[in-house]
């Protein structure tokens, strides 16, 4: 592969330079970095990426090629990528093709040769902020005012997908969802219908679900005011049991009445510590996400905390009162990641059986 020089240029005027891989085009986004060891299709295919530029701290990227059955969504969402070491020479017997191929196939440029460990250190100290991916190094304004836009509008299916059969009829809103949800799901006898992200609560209800997935997604959580409505008469008005995940965790903590804060430079990897609190058991979790539920906004006669990050202190799940609902702020579906937690899938299962023998 011919080296061409290219940049990282960060709102704050760091300039890092690198070689281009992938489509050759520049491109701006939030720059992230996620400590995962593994699962960079997963990362790239996560649509809760939408509109950031990735950054892997693992150095060796690309080493088992492009495996499309192990894609969470149907295309990339990362509008970047950056990376320490590129692989060229990919092995894996489940391999269909290279890194670089893919990248350039979907449109998404790439940087290799980037010293990642100073970039993260950097954005640690400094916050997440956005960057450009670029062939030349100079520095323009815009970098700093680059805004995401209509994200859950640009990942969210536009019409309601139809379920695969099962025990239990599971709506899932689709903010971005990730399959291995589904899957996750569906091995547990339920019927997953995805509706689009602005579906009404009318709507929802009308379907006659035995339970609702709020599912992941990007962006920030307080934008979404649609959705929050949405949910906001769907928890208070029904008693459907409800599960979110990560985003979907924010905007059921937002329709409840609690508030949302931005961390400083986010939870993402698959390595990230959640206590519950309840039995003071620590699980290994992956995590995406760069907002939390402020922690002095959630009403006690409401709900109450169950997981906390044990890094930080942060909310990592609610448990609701009076409620056949929960809600965690990481991803128990693990894929790429430890599958510690995925036993949650199994409690909201219990709970949409109580509620389909309460109903009759």
């Amino acid at each position: 592969m011919a080296e061409k020089k290219a940049y990282l240029i960060l709102e704050d005027g760091l300039c890092l330079e690198g070689y281009a891989f992938g489509a050759e085009k520049e491109t701006t986004g939030e720059v992230v970095f996620t400590t995962a060891m593994t699962g960079y299709l997963e990362t790239l295919t996560d649509k809760s990426y939408y509109g950031q530029i990735i950054t892997q701290t693992f150095p060796l990227i690309g080493n088992y090629g492009v495996i499309p059955e192990d894609f969470e969504g149907q295309k990339i969402s990362a509008v970047g990528y950056v990376v320490s070491d590129l692989c060229t020479a990919p092995s894996n017997f489940r391999c269909k093709g290279k890194l670089d191929d893919f990248l350039r196939e979907q449109g998404v440029p790439g940087i290799y040769g980037i010293d990642t460990r100073r970039l993260t250190l950097h954005l640690r100290s400094r916050g997440t902020m956005n960057g450009r991916i670029s062939y030349t190094p100079e520095y323009t304004p815009d970098i700093a005012e680059h805004k995401i836009k209509d994200a859950l509008k640009n990942v969210s299916v536009a019409s309601p997908v139809p379920g695969r059969g099962g025990n239990f009829k599971v709506a899932m809103l689709d903010y971005g969802y990730k399959e291995n949800i589904r899957r996750e799901l569906e091995e547990r006898g339920c019927s997953v219908t995805i509706f689009p992200y602005d579906t009404s609560a009318e709507n929802i209800a009308a379907s006659r679900p035995d339970g609702i997935v709020l599912s992941n997604g990007p962006g920030n959580p307080a934008d979404n005011t649609i959705p929050i409505a949405n949910m906001q008469r769907l928890f208070f008005d029904t008693d459907i049991p409800m599960f979110g995940i990560c985003l979907g965790h924010l905007i059921l903590a937002l329709a409840a009445g609690f508030s949302t804060e931005k961390l400083k430079f986010g939870h993402r990897g698959a390595n990230q510590p959640a206590k519950d609190v309840v039995t003071g058991r620590t699980y290994m979790t992956t995590q995406n996400h760069g907002y939390v539920v402020t922690g002095d906004s959630v009403a006690p006669e409401i709900a109450q905390v169950r997981f906390v990050n044990v890094n930080d202190g942060t909310i990592e799940g609610l448990q609701y009162k009076r409620k056949r609902t929960f809600s965690v702020q990481f991803h128990p579906e693990g894929c790429g990641g430890p599958r510690d937690t995925s036993f949650l899938f199994d409690e909201f299962v219990k709970l949409m059986g109580e509620y389909k023998s309460a109903e009759r």
